[in-house]
């Protein structure tokens, strides 16, 4: 079965594998695990922040960044489709007890702009009434924008207009070392723009577990007493940081590879008839296309495809294809193939 629903399909190779039995251990919770302590030097060295916390996946960095950075009944303001908003269900209000105000953009990277409206409708009422903003969360990459990257110009604008008006800065940096090598940007140039920032090592980077949030030393003490709170704290964490450790070694560059495959599965995709890609220029490693006009609604393609040995996913009214090093241009072939037989068929 070729997966091209999510780059968090990836496994470990044989060499990950051996890194990670051959781990050094100890307790997490206590800060003596000393190749997790590795791996967070390692991160606020790359990202240039003073300190970095370990967890185990993405979603909980965004709980505990929001947790830290607000209260209660503040506003966190945040692109219409981020994650955040629509894949992590609905977990901020729950855990932070926040308000959500959308962005408004066509890709996921909008303007100042935009952010300025948003604003303004936070404060449609007099003080007494209306939420505080306090936050302001940025993608990067932006997922349900086919892998969309902030450029480091567009970014430090929304980020320096945010800061004039007193609000923090948080970056879901997931798939942050892709927009590091398609922009042929530093990750730290990225993350000097924002107060906090987190990079996930089980997508591209091919890690089975690990995420590491990066900020203040302030900023990172707090954050340690939520991720307690809310039970994110590991003891022989060492086991799983070998992996995302020996990712920094040797899966950054090759996410180029991932990229060039994705440019490759949408243009062999336009051929298709019957198939229309959303992002004919992918950016990074996600393509979004529609199968509306071959007659079939998504769930019935998938099934279909997935007969035909390729399995991805649908995400609103699109199917979603992500790249990652378990593809090869080989696989990309095959799945091509299979659409074309599936469309063929009809």
């Amino acid at each position: 079965m070729i997966l091209l629903t999510s780059d968090t399909e990836t496994k470990p190779t044989q060499a990950m594998r051996q890194a990670i039995a051959t781990a050094e251990v100890g307790d997490e919770q206590k800060g003596e695990d000393p190749t997790v302590n590795q791996l967070l030097e390692r991160v606020a060295d790359l990202l240039g922040k003073e300190a970095a916390l370990f967890f185990a996946c993405g979603t909980i960095c965004n709980f505990v960044s929001i947790k830290t950075h607000t209260r209660p009944a503040d506003v966190v303001l945040v692109e219409q489709m981020a994650h955040i908003i629509r894949a992590e269900s609905g977990g901020a209000a729950m855990t932070s007890g926040v308000l959500m105000e959308p962005i408004a953009s066509d890709r996921g990277i909008f303007t100042v702009d935009a952010l300025a409206q948003s604003l303004e409708r936070v404060a449609t009422a007099p003080y007494l009434y209306s939420a505080s903003p306090r936050l302001l969360c940025v993608e990067q990459t932006h997922n349900f924008g086919g892998g969309s990257v902030w450029r480091l110009n567009e970014l430090r604008e929304v980020c320096e207009f945010s800061r004039q008006k007193g609000l923090a800065t948080h970056m879901d940096g997931a798939r942050l070392l892709n927009a590091v090598v398609a922009s042929q940007t530093t990750a730290k140039d990225f993350a000097a723009c924002v107060d906090s920032v987190w990079i996930d090592f089980t997508k591209g980077l091919g890690a089975p577990i690990g995420a590491v949030l990066a900020g203040t030393r302030e900023f990172i003490a707090q954050a340690r007493r939520y991720k307690h709170i809310f039970g994110g704290a590991m003891r022989q964490a060492g086991i799983v940081a070998a992996g995302c450790l020996y990712a920094l070694d040797h899966h950054v560059e090759r996410l180029q590879e991932d990229h060039d495959n994705a440019t490759y599965l949408a243009q062999r995709l336009s051929e298709i008839e019957g198939i229309t890609v959303r992002n004919p220029k992918p950016e990074t490693n996600i393509v979004f296309f529609d199968v509306s006009r071959l007659g079939l609604d998504k769930a019935m393609f998938l099934n279909l495809l997935q007969q035909q040995g390729v399995k991805m996913g649908a995400v609103g009214d699109s199917i979603r294809a992500v790249t990652h090093l378990d593809v090869s241009r080989a696989d990309i072939d095959f799945a091509v193939d299979a659409i074309f037989k599936v469309a063929s068929f009809l």
